[in-house]
């Protein structure tokens, strides 16, 4: 992976179409190697969870809209989604010297399913707390991140217990990665490692996801 994160380093002070076009063979080598790593990620985690073939984003930005108009992501990103409907969520590994990371979790949920998430917080949260403050959960992560607004959503008693849960608009996990523990052999191990570890907040969001608030199974 060294060579990942001295081609994404140059990258950094060179991003424009001159340079990556006379360093494509560089950037090909590095993202073969990336690929191979989610590779052999994505088959040890399958022991342990469902998940698709890893999907590994483009380095190409969409620049229309944004006021960056660099043309490359400065990163190398990788998505395990989980298989069949029962199974909500997914795994990201973030590759980007000094700021790389790896987690996972609901990044954007849809309307619909972020009420039903915020339900679920409001007539339970011992469950969420549960998860969140045990040994597997708090061995990588301390709490869950996300967008948050600064007032309770509509409709919301702002003395709920979970409320500060309940005011997020995304519900993610991440762990932060050394450029050290990057290059090291273990590497891939220690991703599936983080990825084990957001297994039962997993499967605790499918139950809620693909279920009424009496449990009945909705899909």
């Amino acid at each position: 992976m060294k060579n990942v994160l001295q081609f994404l380093e140059q990258l950094k002070e060179n991003n424009n179409k001159e340079w990556f076009t006379a360093n494509k063979k560089t950037f090909d080598e590095a993202q073969k190697v990336f690929k191979q790593l989610m590779e052999k990620v994505s088959e040890e985690f399958g022991k342990y969870d469902m998940v698709e073939k890893p999907k590994v984003f483009r380095i190409y930005r969409d620049v229309r809209f944004s006021p960056d108009k660099t043309p490359y992501k400065n990163n190398f990103g990788s998505y395990l989604e989980r298989s069949t409907k029962l199974k909500r969520g997914g795994y990201y590994l973030h590759i980007s010297p000094g700021e790389s990371f790896v987690g996972g979790g609901f990044w954007q949920p849809e309307p619909n399913d972020l009420k039903r998430i915020r339900d679920e917080f409001a007539s339970d949260h011992q469950s969420i707390d549960t998860i969140i403050n045990s040994k597997i959960f708090q061995k990588y992560f301390k709490k869950l991140e996300g967008e948050a607004l600064k007032r309770p959503p509509k409709g919301y008693d702002a003395n709920l217990p979970a409320i500060e849960l309940i005011k997020h608009k995304g519900y993610v996990a991440t762990y932060p990665l050394s450029d050290k523990e990057i290059t090291s052999p273990g590497f891939p191990l220690l991703v599936v490692d983080v990825f084990r570890s957001l297994i039962p907040f997993h499967d605790y969001m499918s139950e809620v996801l693909t279920t009424n608030v009496n449990g009945e199974l909705i899909i």
